[in-house]
């Protein structure tokens, strides 16, 4: 039998769990779904008025996080090609990134790795894992909290260009910086 690469093998499993998590929040959202509202309930959660309170205020950032462009102070960064290694451009962005973030108590962030559409999936969600880890660690460095920053991988699944040039590759190898209400 063939052994497969500690990465691989790594990112399977982590595959695996992150499906069963998914699959058990569903059971349990759809398990919620059917139970009824109890007198106490409606009484507890909107003063007696019979319509459900907002316990969390809406984002009010750009869905799409920094590559929207739209969030003033947070920036995406960029990788070389199959590198995770973080350049001076990126670190000089990343400290901009952690001095936005720490002006922010109520704000977490989830930095997505991705990377070009060269490579198999596996290869490209590990490369991505490491890249969003690297920034991750940098930031921590800054003196940004651990447990504020979350990192997810996204390989090659979600491009921001569509092309096959170099420059279109180069925009797509990148991490993300998505705020998050805390």
């Amino acid at each position: 039998m063939m052994s497969l690469p500690t990465e691989v093998s790594t990112v399977r499993v982590q595959s695996l769990i992150v499906k069963s998590v998914l699959a058990a929040g569903l059971v349990l959202a759809l398990g919620a779904c059917g139970s009824k509202k109890t007198t106490t309930d409606a009484a507890a959660g909107d003063g007696g008025s019979g319509s459900p309170s907002i316990e969390n205020t809406p984002m009010t950032f750009a869905a799409e996080g920094s590559d929207s462009g739209k969030i003033d102070g947070l920036q995406t960064i960029n990788f070389d090609y199959d590198k995770a290694a973080l350049s001076a451009d990126a670190r000089s962005k990343i400290q901009g990134n952690a001095e936005w973030l720490k002006a922010r108590a109520n704000v977490g962030l989830q930095i997505e790795g991705h990377c070009d559409n060269r490579g198999s999936i596996e290869y490209n969600l590990s490369l991505g894992e490491r890249r969003a880890q690297a920034v991750k660690n940098y930031m921590v460095s800054l003196g940004v909290a651990g447990d504020r920053l979350s990192v997810i991988s996204y390989g090659k699944e979600k491009p921001l260009a569509q092309g096959d040039s170099e420059s279109d590759m180069a925009k797509n190898r990148r991490a993300n910086f998505l705020p998050l209400n805390r």
